[in-house]
């Protein structure tokens, strides 16, 4: 019989972590399952507790919360297994403001269908991505993507916005980012053999399908399939960016033409005029970044996930 360690962001979706433990407990024991709950206190404390979970034999390591708790309790995992640990299933509760990572996984944001999917115990095999640069020399590793350039900007802001969330919260980002990350950098772009310098307003590299709540960056993402979707945007006016921001929301943005996509399992993006802003699951990677390098580990970890037929 697997143990679960449930790991609670008590803070994620302005509360709603806290407010959720209560209920989780109940649930979880209505179901039987063989459990402990333990809450973060600080930034970074997830990737502690999800190492510490899989030292102690816990076959199950449960992250309740948004993508930063996901993001910290994925990265726990991976630290643990790297270093010889052991290894542990990911679960995911989307009690946050986006649920990206979630969502990629195959986890709909909620509660309750949370903790069914967890009751259920469909796993599968997934790839994870490991970004190496800014604040994070040696790497950190993502699930669902990473976002360089406006996407970064739009999610910097969304966390200034504290009274707003969901969708709303990174769609008013993304207008308010028009007016602030309007000037490309000059990058040269290197994957599979092909060197692409030119000015690039966003370089989107995702495992999974969708940033910000609704924005599909790579609606064609597969979270199995050994490979990273691109999506590269080229310099736009304001108004040009505002216009495109609907293709995102409808995941058409590939037909502009400002706009290539493409597949890899390895990406370097260097700054050559400017600077790299960069987030990894909404977790900022760097804000004057010069350089990130980033690859796909493919097949490296189980999550438990919705099965294909649903709950």
């Amino acid at each position: 019989m697997s143990r679960y360690k449930i790991v609670v962001n008590p803070v994620s979706g302005r509360g709603a972590g806290e407010s959720a433990i209560p209920h989780l407990d109940h649930q979880l024991r209505e179901y039987g399952l063989d459990f402990d709950l333990v809450a973060t206190e600080r930034p970074w404390h997830a990737v502690e507790l999800a190492q510490k979970a899989v030292a102690d034999g816990y076959n199950v390591v449960v992250a309740v919360g948004g993508d930063g708790t996901a993001n910290e309790v994925l990265n726990g995992l991976m630290l643990a297994k790297k270093a010889g640990v052991g290894e542990a299933v990911l679960g995911l509760v989307g009690v946050g403001r986006g649920n990206d990572l979630a969502f990629g996984m195959g986890v709909p944001s909620g509660l309750d269908i949370g903790h069914q999917i967890l009751y259920q115990d469909n796993r599968r095999t997934v790839d994870v991505g490991l970004v190496k640069g800014g604040m994070f020399p040696e790497g950190r590793y993502f699930g669902n993507g990473v976002g360089i350039g406006f996407d970064a900007v739009v999610g910097f802001e969304a966390l200034k916005m504290k009274r707003i969330h969901g969708f709303l919260n990174y769609f008013l980002a993304a207008l308010k980012t028009i007016f602030l990350y309007y000037q490309a950098p000059l990058v040269r772009i290197e994957y599979n053999d092909k060197i692409i310098d030119q000015l690039s307003l966003l370089v989107s590299i995702m495992n999974g399908r969708r940033m910000g709540g609704g924005f599909w960056m790579a609606p064609e993402a597969e979270i199995d399939d050994g490979l990273f979707d691109l999506c590269i945007g080229g310099q736009l006016s304001k108004l040009g960016i505002l216009a495109l921001i609907p293709r995102f929301m409808q995941g058409t943005q590939a037909s502009h033409p400002a706009v290539q996509t493409g597949r890899t399992n390895k990406i370097e993006v260097t700054a050559q005029e400017g600077i790299l802003p960069a987030h990894a699951d909404g977790e900022t990677i760097c804000t004057e970044g010069k350089q990130l390098i980033v690859e796909l580990l493919a097949g490296e970890i189980e999550v438990i996930c919705q099965s294909q037929d649903g709950v």
